[in-house]
């Protein structure tokens, strides 16, 4: 069993920064890919950025290729996602993920 814990939503204006933090538990955390989605209202979710077991290889959607971060700390079993240049269409429930298992979101809400 695997429990996905973030943390470091907010508001912010646009141009600012957050950094989200997914504190995971459980065993095997470093033995997989770590993902990040968002769900802005009346939208479906939808992939944000992915990293694999090791921290080396990284992939982002399109919207956010080169604005946001992701990397994991396997020794505190942690996935980050570092967001810069934020805009009004960041503005959702951000979730980490592992294997089938899913956090409890945190709100981002970036203001015009």
């Amino acid at each position: 069993q695997v429990q996905l814990v973030e943390s470091g939503g907010g508001l912010v204006q646009a141009g600012g920064s957050l950094r989200l933090s997914c504190a995971a538990s459980g065993r095997g955390f470093s033995n997989y890919d770590m993902r990040w989605f968002r769900q802005a209202p009346g939208k479906e979710r939808e992939f944000v950025a992915v990293i694999n077991s090791s921290g080396g290889i990284t992939s982002y959607a399109d919207s956010v290729k080169g604005r946001f971060t992701i990397s994991r700390d396997n020794a505190k079993n942690t996935v980050y996602l570092q967001m810069n240049s934020l805009n009004p269409e960041d503005t959702a429930v951000y979730y980490c993920n592992i294997k089938t298992y899913w956090g409890q979101g945190t709100q981002v809400t970036v203001s015009s």
